[in-house]
């Protein structure tokens, strides 16, 4: 399985001023396959550390932190010689022994000829309580589930995925149905790794929905496991919730859906763990459209999107035939569905800001803006053909952007201010817009 992140690994392994790395996902995106397989492709030797239930690494990291006795314990548990230039030290669940991430600081001043990876299924949450490494001596990346041309390269489909690339759209218009119809294939699969490769060898929607019910346990279980106990009951209604707020024609957040009643402050620490677990992507308003967009962030106005289509589509108990043959009774999540989809696209691109507008009276309302560093760019999504766009005729004339987007199931058009981008193509924003 292809994954663009080994690209930046390697960046990573080539760079003068490389620091220990840390990989940060929700649990079961591909951290621990990427890392293995990094290693396989890019050293001679790879030592794989897993610190879960591991009393023997807990203890080698209790003590003092120096990184010559550190190696040398680590030589001694995986039973060879570790050679600096040549070997790729994996830091696996690594939140389990706190010292260790401390570690990385010393590995950074003393020791920086040793090529480290760590990751951790929640990592996330360890890194905000304060767990202690100083920042800027680690480097992060984040790790999403495969994106759309992730996964057309994941069922042999890498020449469509070559020619998305190109922006050949003249030649990606004449083979609109196969984007279409893998399009479909991804809203039901989604882009959980083992989910792709199931469906990438069987075809078999019903494995794929049983593996996705899998991975939805294993989440339930880590609210129970790792959240305070008393946030435990708030995490898990919040996150059922989440369908629902989606399947709204205004997909803002309303904590009366969780519960009646509710409030913010009941809710705000539930919804930053799910956030910090890698598990929700939290998309904040905002008011206006200057650069940073993040100076115009309205915080307590929000969208919450799942990390995975296919697993919002589990959720709901999507089946798939109503999915790929159509049903009037799916028009209204389908808006959800094809929503969630583009903001799982978007957070894949690298050094994207991703938030939505509405104006104050609610009455011109986007479902995307982005801020790529250099421009604004509104970003309008229709689930099908339909190419009406009031919203995005009313933010031009009051922002004047030098480019917008509407992305549907329509072909590529550019006019103006206005490119229709189709949304098999939306990973290619940034470079269409460029």
């Amino acid at each position: 399985m292809y994954r663009i992140a080994i690209e930046k690994l390697l960046k990573w392994k080539e760079s003068k001023s490389r620091k220990p790395l840390i990989i940060e996902g929700a649990r079961q995106v591909g951290k621990t396959w990427l890392m293995k397989e990094f290693g396989r492709q890019a050293y001679a030797d790879t030592v794989y550390i897993n610190f879960d239930s591991n009393s023997r690494m807990a203890e080698l990291f209790a003590s003092d932190l120096d990184t010559d006795r550190l190696i040398m314990g680590l030589e001694l548990y995986a039973g060879r010689k570790i050679d600096p230039d040549n070997t790729l030290l994996i830091f696996d669940e690594v939140q389990e022994v706190p010292r260790a991430l401390a570690s990385l600081k010393y590995f950074y001043e003393n020791a920086p000829q040793y090529h480290i990876v760590c990751a951790g299924s929640l990592l996330g949450i360890a890194l905000h309580e304060g767990t202690s490494f100083p920042v800027g001596k680690v480097a992060f990346l984040k790790l999403y589930p495969l994106s759309f041309r992730e996964f057309l390269m994941a069922i042999n489909h890498e020449r469509f995925a070559d020619l998305l690339d190109k922006q050949d759209f003249g030649m990606i218009t004449s083979f609109r149905q196969t984007y279409i119809d893998a399009l479909k294939q991804y809203y039901f699969v989604g882009g959980m790794p083992e989910a792709v490769q199931s469906f990438a060898d069987d075809k078999d929607f019903q494995e794929v929905r049983d593996i996705q019910k899998r991975i939805l346990t294993a989440y339930e279980q880590d609210f129970s496991k790792h959240a305070p106990i008393e946030l435990v009951p708030k995490i898990r209604m919040l996150w059922n919730s989440i369908p629902s707020q989606l399947a709204k024609e205004n997909k803002k957040f309303i904590y009366g859906l969780v519960r009646e009643g509710a409030r913010a402050k009941d809710y705000e620490t539930a919804i930053m763990w799910l956030s910090d677990c890698g598990l929700v992507h939290k998309v904040s308003r905002v008011n206006a459209a200057g650069i940073p967009l993040k100076a115009y962030e309205d915080l307590k106005a929000f969208k919450l999107f799942l990390v995975d289509v296919g697993l919002l589509g589990c959720m709901t108990g999507l089946r798939q035939h109503t999915l790929l043959d159509g049903n009037d009774l799916f028009v209204e999540f389908k808006g959800a569905l094809t929503e969630q989809y583009v903001c799982q696209q978007l957070k894949t691109i690298e050094d994207l800001g991703v938030y939505y507008y509405t104006n104050d009276r609610g009455s011109c309302e986007i479902d995307f803006i982005v801020d790529t560093g250099e421009q604004i760019i509104p970003v309008e999504v229709k689930a099908e053909v339909n190419l009406r766009a009031k919203s995005l005729k009313t933010y031009w004339e009051k922002f004047s952007p030098d480019l917008a987007v509407r992305t549907s199931m329509a072909d590529f058009k550019k006019e103006a201010w206005l490119i229709n981008l189709p949304l098999y193509a939306i990973e290619k924003l940034a470079k269409t817009a460029g």
